[in-house]
């Protein structure tokens, strides 16, 4: 312990420099012990995580839940280490939290700053692996991971560090969060538009036409919208441009009401399902793994190249939808703008490739392969023995949704293709400030880079 390394770096075992502290779960089968005020994680809580910070995860713990097990309420700035299936994943607790036994969490000793030991953990998982013990499934043990060496230099070389990678982080942080904010602008176009009706149903109250009474509540919630916008002097909730592309009424076919002169078809009747691209076998194409494929935004987390064996072809405009579970409940789907033109790329043979027919927009198959509808309506089609179920592609022949006329298609796509192209700008820049951080990581953490005039670097609030 505390062997000199190079100049003000010194070497410490894991165990030296924090308190190592694991977790636990209550009891299940008694409800009281979830839903209170304790924010609780679980390693999936970490999947996807792009933020150095976590303050609450799916559940909460009550008191009495985590009294009735060994979990402790970690402090703020605990740094939270998933220690079996999968090892690796990392966080900053932003609060007082807890965690269920996945994880191995730091509580660090004075001296030592969160954000170093977080950043030289993300540089290290091939060790924290090699130090871990199993068959079927590795773990990482707390004794074990108290024996891993760590190299540290002094505080303020820590913290310069640290503020480095964070203001990279941080960047690319608030890129996802705008990715976020303009996919939900889409999203909740399409869900107003053609899930919703909100257009047709406000038309009809104004042209005092009857409103089926499926749609009751929501024109109850339109109803009150309307008296708003009309105190604000506006006709309507929506741009007369927009509002006058929408019919005044309902009818009621078969599978329920839909707004007049539209039509219900079957899905492989507008939207080309798994439709055939070129690509020889051998030849080196973008590919897009399942462990890539986002839950939340558009753009896969990284894109490979690699020669071409089997599996799915898509080139842009399509929309890939895992079709496997626990993908599929997981939300694990794409919309494919990162090729180049004429580029065909491939993945899994456990991708659903979908495209719709003009009018509708390439943007429509991926709003509507993330809609609540579409999404349930596929996880009940799966079939197959359990844990590798998934769902036939000709399932999708009994998905029926109320197509638009085309100035509304055309309208839609005006409003979402901007957004989307925003986003794929955006998140191509993420993907570059990746790739330096990822690059500058090993160098900093190991002090191959030499920091000059540190105070630069430090958070003036420190």
């Amino acid at each position: 312990m505390n062997r000199d390394m190079a100049g003000n770096w010194q070497e410490y075992r894991i165990g030296d420099i924090a308190e190592i502290v694991g977790g636990s779960t209550p009891s299940t089968a008694d409800p009281t012990n979830f839903n209170g005020d304790i924010p609780w994680l679980t390693p999936k809580d970490l999947s996807g995580q792009h933020e150095r910070y976590i303050s609450s995860g799916e559940r909460n713990l009550s008191k009495k839940g985590l009294s009735s097990c060994s979990a402790q309420l970690l402090p703020a700035g605990s740094i939270l280490l998933s220690t079996r299936a999968p090892i690796g994943y990392v966080a900053i607790a932003r609060n007082p939290i807890a965690t269920n036994q996945g994880f191995r969490s730091l509580i660090l000793r004075p001296g030592f700053e969160p954000e170093f030991v977080y950043y030289w953990l993300k540089a290290n998982i091939d060790e924290l692996e090699r130090h871990s013990s199993g068959s079927t499934f590795r773990e990482l043990s707390g004794s074990a991971l108290a024996q891993i060496a760590i190299q540290i230099p002094d505080k303020a070389t820590q913290r310069a560090i640290a503020h480095i990678l964070g203001t990279l982080d941080d960047k690319i942080e608030l890129n996802w969060r705008m990715n976020e904010t303009l996919e939900a602008i889409a999203r909740a176009t399409f869900k107003s538009w053609f899930v919703d009706f909100d257009p047709v149903i406000d038309n009809a109250l104004r042209a005092e036409n009857p409103i089926p009474s499926s749609l009751a509540e929501k024109a109850a919630r339109r109803r009150e919208m309307l008296a708003r916008a009309k105190a604000e002097g506006r006709d309507s909730c929506f741009p007369k441009h927009i509002a006058d592309l929408f019919p005044d009424r309902f009818v009621d076919p078969e599978f329920g009401p839909i707004p007049a002169g539209w039509r219900v078809v079957s899905l492989p009747d507008v939207i080309d399902i798994n439709p055939p691209r070129v690509l020889k076998k051998g030849k080196v194409a973008p590919y897009v793994d399942m462990a890539n494929m986002p839950t939340r935004c558009h753009i896969p987390d990284t894109v490979i190249e690699r020669p071409f064996g089997s599996g799915m072809r898509f080139i842009n405009g399509d929309t890939l939808v895992a079709r496997i579970t626990p993908c599929l409940e997981n939300g694990k789907t794409a919309y494919v703008d990162f090729l180049a033109d004429g580029q065909v790329g491939w993945g899994s043979t456990e991708y659903i490739v979908i495209r719709p027919k003009p009018p509708l927009p390439s943007e429509f198959g991926y709003c509507l392969a993330r809609s609540t509808e579409f999404r349930e309506f596929a996880i009940q089609s799966m079939s197959g023995t359990s844990g590798r179920q998934r769902v036939p592609p000709n399932a999708l022949s009994r998905y029926h949704l109320a197509v638009p006329s085309e100035p509304i298609s055309m309208r839609f796509g005006k409003i979402v293709q901007p957004l989307f192209t925003k986003a794929g700008q955006v998140a191509r820049e993420s993907h570059t400030l990746t790739a330096l951080r990822d690059a500058l990581l090993p160098k900093l953490i190991y002090g191959e880079l030499k920091l000059n005039n540190l105070k630069q670097f430090i958070k003036k609030d420190v």
